[in-house]
This record gives structure tokens, C-alpha cells and sequence, in this order.
């Protein structure tokens, strides 16, 4: 039995439209989800996601009027070397129906404005990582096309979902950084020439494998402290985990009136 048969079996056949995969310190949004807890061990290739602060389980329910997969947690590049870790677990998300992927991570900010407890939706990425979860693919649909692969209509439901909620919703480019050791202030400063508003560990194999699958993305960062050289706090994983709830509970708000407003308009 397969990942997506186990979630039929234990959630109900019917087609999940919306799936979530949460970052650090963001699982409580899983449990706002009505519906099926199942842990990743009873599900074949998804993680183990081995990092404090992230949920291995995939919450299969309903959110807000909307049939929606909900991941507590995801794996990272830099827990195995593996770019693609994430692959089975997008599959499995298609093969249940998945057309919209909402992503969430927590980040560091260069922006004075975006400060600790803010939230930034992505517009567009720099993958200064420098590999690729698709590299090894043997088909041509390796060549997948990242124009506005954070998908500008889904933006725009966002940051009006945002302003519906008078949650203020900056826009910006995400860094990918391999980690796990946090960046130096050297490398923000490279970083900030190159353009990007936001560094983190996470998010960006997972909008290539989503872009590659045929389904539409958007992300947000849960914004946890000012990058290396631009802020006075001692940058820290626990500092991540303790300050992305301040964030999570508007980013909830958030995804909370995206999903009503879609529900509604069904």
C-alpha cells in the first residue's frame, strides 16, 4: 500500500484540493484541522522530519469549508544532503488531488520594516543552495519553467485575505540557504547586493518539486529574527521555535479567511 492509499483508507477518498506544509514552530496550525492525524512512519516515503520544532504528521481534514492536507512538518537538505528528501511526499500530495500548495517557514529578515513577528509573502526566490531536488530526473519535464512560479493570482488572494484581516503582509525574495549552520554576516551582505528580503533553510525544493507536479504555489515566512549582522539577538534555533508563534497566530488568521473566501466562492 502506497502513502496516497493509506490517506484514502484512513481520511476518505474524496479529492484534497489545498495541502499546507508548515515550518518551525508552526505545527499548532495542523491541529486547527478537522479531520485525520496520521503519523509520516504509516506513510511510505514521507520524512522522518527529524527537527525540533516540526510535527511528523499529516493532517487530512477540513479547514474553513475546505478539504485541505496539512504537513506539521517537513525534512531538510541539510539533515541528509538530499535536495529532493521532500519528492515522495509532494507526489503523494498531487496523487490525492493537490492543485494549490501553500508553504510556511520560518526566516530571517534584512528589512527593518519586516521585523521579528511579521510575515513576508514570497514573490520570487534565489537559490544561492546551488543544487536542485530534480536533478537526477531523466525525463525532459526536468526543464521546469520558475516564472512566477510563486503563483500571482494565489498572491493576490493572499494579500487580500491579509488586508480582509488587517494583518500587514510585506512581499519579497526568499534565499535559500543550505544551513545548518546559520549564514555569517559576510554572506548577508552578498545576499542583499543579490536582491533578496529574506534567508531561511527550507521552502524553496519543495516550490520546484510542486512546479514540477503541476500544482500552483505560494509561501509565506513566518519572520523570527533580523538576519547575521542586522539585528542585537543571538540567532539561534531556539530563538526560531520561541519566536515564530508570534507570527503563526496572524499567519493562521490569514489562512484561515484564504480558505473561507475560496469555500465560498466554490
Amino acid at each position: 500500500m502506497d502513502a496516497a492509499d493509506v490517506i484514502w483508507t484512513r481520511a476518505g477518498q474524496d479529492r484534497v484540493p489545498v495541502a499546507l506544509v508548515l515550518g518551525s514552530g508552526l505545527s499548532a496550525l495542523g491541529e486547527a484541522v478537522e479531520g485525520e492525524a496520521i503519523s509520516y512512519l504509516d506513510l511510505p516515503g514521507f520524512p522522518e522530519a527529524g527537527v525540533s520544532g516540526h510535527a511528523p504528521t499529516l493532517t487530512v481534514g477540513t479547514l474553513e469549508g475546505v478539504r485541505v492536507a496539512v504537513m506539521g512538518g517537513r525534512a531538510h537538505y541539510y539533515e541528509q544532503g538530499d535536495a529532493a528528501v521532500m519528492r515522495p511526499a509532494i507526489a503523494t500530495l498531487r496523487a490525492i488531488g493537490v492543485e494549490t500548495l501553500l508553504l510556511t517557514n520560518a526566516a530571517g529578515s534584512f528589512r527593518p520594516e519586516v521585523g521579528p513577528g511579521e510575515l513576508m509573502l514570497i514573490a520570487d526566490h534565489i537559490n544561492f543552495a546551488g543544487t536542485n531536488p530534480l536533478i537526477g530526473e531523466a525525463t525532459d519535464a526536468r526543464f521546469v519553467n520558475m516564472v512566477d512560479a510563486y503563483d500571482p493570482g494565489l498572491r493576490a488572494e493572499l494579500k487580500a485575505a491579509a488586508d480582509a484581516e488587517q494583518v500587514p503582509l510585506a512581499e519579497g525574495v526568499y534565499a535559500w540557504y543550505s544551513g545548518p549552520s546559520f549564514e555569517t554576516p559576510a554572506e548577508i551582505r552578498a545576499l542583499r547586493a543579490l536582491g533578496a528580503d529574506a534567508v531561511g533553510m527550507s521552502t524553496v525544493p519543495e516550490v520546484i518539486l510542486a512546479r514540477f507536479f503541476g500544482m500552483r504555489v505560494a509561501a509565506i515566512s513566518t519572520i523570527t529574527n533580523m538576519a547575521a549582522g542586522l539585528g542585537s539577538e543571538t540567532i539561534s534555533h531556539e530563538h526560531t521555535k520561541a519566536m515564530a508563534p508570534v507570527g503563526a497566530a496572524k499567519l493562521e488568521r490569514v489562512l484561515r479567511r484564504f480558505l473561507a473566501t475560496r469555500s465560498r466562492t466554490a
